[in-house]
């Protein structure tokens, strides 16, 4: 508890831009999130007054961070469950627990869980050896995907092998490397969706409209809600029964491929989400005030749109050098498109590294979001993208 404010205290493991944008949350609540980062030029340090510098991975750095916090979570899944678990014998509040916050920090005990509850996931097996792979592909047929067990995301940690003679290419190297490998189908998808939800310790369930995430290598780069032409209210159901499930408290993203059958579950994460940036702006309620009030377990917020139709993009660092700077792109992309929401999170930019969003509200799907693309385009590169009229679709 803040002795001044005499509001409870949320530490964050992690100090990124998920970080940065909860702080941004916790502010209207009377409250300045409590941030562990690693560095002072973290994103969510830069901006946090409370900022304790210390590794997600040191138990004593965690300890001395946990004091005088009311709950502790987090920007990411990457915490060791040994180390929570030890906070939790020693009474700290954690959310998710570490009992939950294990299905997304392992695919292969995700894909076990959410098989045992029937719930649609593609085929999977684990691999030891080439051959795990091969009979694998043989069955289910090729191209299959291979998964790193623990640690992927943005596309890092997954393989696709298109033939056996990739399979034996690239599993005996990860494997002599120490990494734990698992394969699935890789699913004849339409597109994918994604279910974002909430859940507090009382129980109380709360939804978002379902989206679609558009993807280029690995990295998403636009979410469109709500997803165009979905009835999203049984993968809303998928994903509340998932958290309730899997005792989630926060925030939960629950990744879909659309299939010419229905939805699969493709990953789990317990925090706030990519496919979530759209909601500061674009719900009632943030995903970023949301994840607060539920580890808090206040009642949680209402999550209808704001407009018909929003559209996140994120803008990627630029894969050559930008010799104009992002405040003057700033400059030009406010005076075109004044109704331009710009999130920038303070991060050097580098070539397909996540470096802000841009969001858009209106009323018909396709103008906001070739609003939003050529928006995300200029605050990348410095250029226009050719073709796009400002007020929306394609010249």
């Amino acid at each position: 508890m803040d002795s001044r404010t005499r509001l409870p205290v949320v530490g964050m493991i992690g100090g990124g831009q998920l970080a940065r944008m909860t702080h941004q949350a916790a502010i209207p609540l009377g409250q300045s999130l409590r941030v562990l980062a690693a560095s002072e030029s973290d994103p969510a340090a830069l901006v946090a007054r409370d900022v304790v510098l210390g590794t997600h991975t040191d138990l004593d750095a965690l300890r001395a961070f946990a004091k005088g916090c009311e709950v502790v979570t987090f920007d990411h899944e990457h915490v060791p469950g040994e180390h929570l678990r030890a906070l939790l014998a020693e009474g700290v509040k954690v959310f998710p627990g570490p009992e939950a916050l294990l299905y997304a920090q392992d695919k292969w005990e995700m894909r076990e869980k959410l098989s045992s509850l029937g719930l649609p996931v593609p085929p999977y097996a684990a691999v030891s050896n080439v051959q795990d792979v091969l009979r694998f592909g043989a069955a289910e047929g090729w191209p299959c995907v291979l998964k790193a067990v623990r640690g992927g995301y943005d596309g890092k940690g997954v393989w696709m092998l298109n033939t056996p003679s990739s399979a034996e290419r690239v599993v005996p190297e990860l494997l002599a490397a120490g990494t734990p490998l698992m394969v699935e189908q890789c699913v004849p998808m339409r597109r994918e969706l994604a279910a974002l939800v909430a859940r507090s310790p009382f129980g109380q369930g709360a939804a978002w409209p379902v989206v679609e995430t558009v993807q280029r290598d690995g990295i998403c780069v636009e979410v469109l809600a709500p997803a165009p032409g979905v009835d999203g209210e049984a993968a809303q159901a998928l994903a509340l029964q998932v958290a309730d499930a899997l005792g989630v408290v926060g925030v939960l993203a629950v990744e879909l491929f659309e299939t010419a059958s229905g939805v699969v579950v493709n990953e789990l994460a317990m925090r706030p989400h990519n496919s979530g940036h759209w909601t500061i702006e674009g719900a009632r309620t943030s995903q970023f005030e949301q994840h607060l009030r539920a580890v808090l377990d206040y009642p949680l917020g209402a999550t209808d749109l704001m407009a018909p139709a929003v559209v996140m993009a994120n803008v990627l660092g630029a894969m050559t050098p930008v010799a104009m700077g992002p405040d003057e792109r700033l400059h030009h992309l406010f005076a075109r498109f004044p109704d331009a929401h710009v999130h920038l999170y303070g991060k050097e930019e580098r070539p397909g590294r996540k470096i802000g969003h841009v969001t858009f509200l209106g009323a018909e799907m396709e103008a906001v979001r070739s609003r939003a693309k050529l928006s995300a385009h200029w605050l990348s590169t410095g250029e226009w993208l050719d073709g796009y009229d400002i007020h929306g679709g394609t010249e």
